[in-house]
């Protein structure tokens, strides 16, 4: 297995649990809460994609695929460019979708142009330096590492979350 593959075989692995987390969920579940300062399950499902389209489209010095018409099919009440990062807890519980569908088929979406970018790449590829703000400066391997790490912590929280759900109900629990 080669870089690229290796790569590709972890970013895909991404999508399906973000998917089981919001599966079959109302809206009111996808953003409640557990707690006033808490993430909700969809906007984390959301934030986890919004964090891989950005990072990989720079990387690849490509058009973020939120651009291409996801924006306004979500309607949040973000600018046009947040990716959830920095968010405050009153932001975050502005986060309303009407189901989960819209979050798997934006993260889908993202998920392909990342594995499409991602198939190109050679080992000597991640090697370039892709910010230079850090010391050590980011290679696009590690960038594209941290986001497959950062992603696979939201969908294991967006999952936990639903845990906390009632079964069998389509009312959130108590906070």
């Amino acid at each position: 297995m080669n870089p690229s593959e290796l790569l590709a075989e972890a970013f895909a692995r991404i999508a399906p649990l973000a998917e089981h987390a919001v599966s079959g969920l109302a809206p009111e579940q996808l953003s409640w809460q557990p707690s006033p300062e808490a993430n909700s399950i969809g906007w984390l499902v959301w934030h986890l994609a919004r964090v891989q389209d950005d990072h990989v489209a720079e990387a690849a010095d490509q058009q973020q695929v939120w651009q291409s018409g996801w924006a306004d099919r979500f309607a949040l009440p973000y600018s046009a460019g947040a990716t959830g990062y920095g968010q405050s807890s009153d932001q975050v519980r502005q986060f309303r979708v009407a189901d989960g569908q819209l979050l798997v088929d934006y993260l889908r979406a993202v998920q392909d142009a990342t594995l499409t970018f991602v198939n190109t790449l050679s080992s000597a590829d991640l090697d370039r330096v892709v910010d230079d703000n850090w010391d050590p400066p980011v290679t696009l391997g590690i960038r594209l590492t941290s986001v497959v790490g950062d992603d696979l912590q939201h969908a294991g929280q967006a999952n936990y979350l639903r845990g906390l759900l009632p079964a069998n109900s389509d009312e959130p629990a108590e906070n």
